[in-house]
């Protein structure tokens, strides 16, 4: 059978041992892959195409709250990532699964816990802490934004994120090895289904579903 690959990215030194921990006592021993910061998270999981699954923090250096997951969603749409936070409230956990991780995993979990959450994913199964209840989102237009963010194709995701990145079109068109030309279209596309009219008024709309992170 072959060995598994997964990404450790958090930013913390002890919590990263920690899941390393967790990863050395599942059977096979899978190969693990550490990254402090969001540029390191992407980097390994473009040097790393085989990998089965990535334990990404909510909260890392270089990016804010749930656009790393939008990022790396759209970037490596085969990368299953598991969500790991101490901001463990419902509202967060529904909204890292609507946006596309394949679980969630709460950073007072304990080693069991976390290597329990893991294999579930690695099984094809969603991870949740057993405390969470769905339901439905409270917020009426978060769950409209999140369905027209669903509409969003891979490249005007990622377009997205870069925008809020603060990036200008042609750093973004340097980034994805395209024309400027490109990228001004994906931006109006964007606009045109975020029913937005300026960069400004998207890069604020997405913000809105980090408000609970802060809260």
């Amino acid at each position: 059978m072959q060995e598994q690959t997964i990404i450790i990215a958090d930013d913390h030194p002890l919590f990263r041992d920690a899941l390393r921990q967790a990863v050395i006592g599942m059977e096979g021993h899978p190969e693990i892959v550490e990254a402090g910061d969001f540029a390191a998270a992407r980097m390994a999981a473009g040097a790393h195409p085989e990998a089965d699954l990535m334990l990404l923090d909510l909260s890392m250096p270089g990016v804010s709250g749930f656009s790393g997951l939008m990022a790396l969603r759209s970037e490596f749409t085969g990368l299953p990532i598991v969500i790991i936070s101490a901001t463990d409230d419902a509202t967060t956990i529904r909204r890292a699964l609507e946006l596309g991780a394949s679980g969630f995993i709460s950073k007072s979990s304990g080693i069991d816990d976390i290597r329990r959450g893991i294999q579930t994913v690695l099984a094809g199964d969603i991870a949740t802490p057993e405390t969470y209840r769905d339901g439905q989102e409270q917020d009426p237009d978060v769950a409209d934004l999140i369905h027209r963010l669903h509409t969003l194709t891979p490249q005007q995701s990622r377009v997205l994120t870069m925008l809020a990145e603060g990036l200008l079109n042609k750093q973004i068109a340097y980034e994805l090895g395209v024309s400027e030309a490109t990228i001004k279209a994906h931006v109006s596309a964007i606009l045109l289904k975020l029913d937005v009219d300026s960069r400004t008024q998207a890069v604020i709309q997405l913000g809105k579903i980090n408000m609970a992170l802060v809260a």
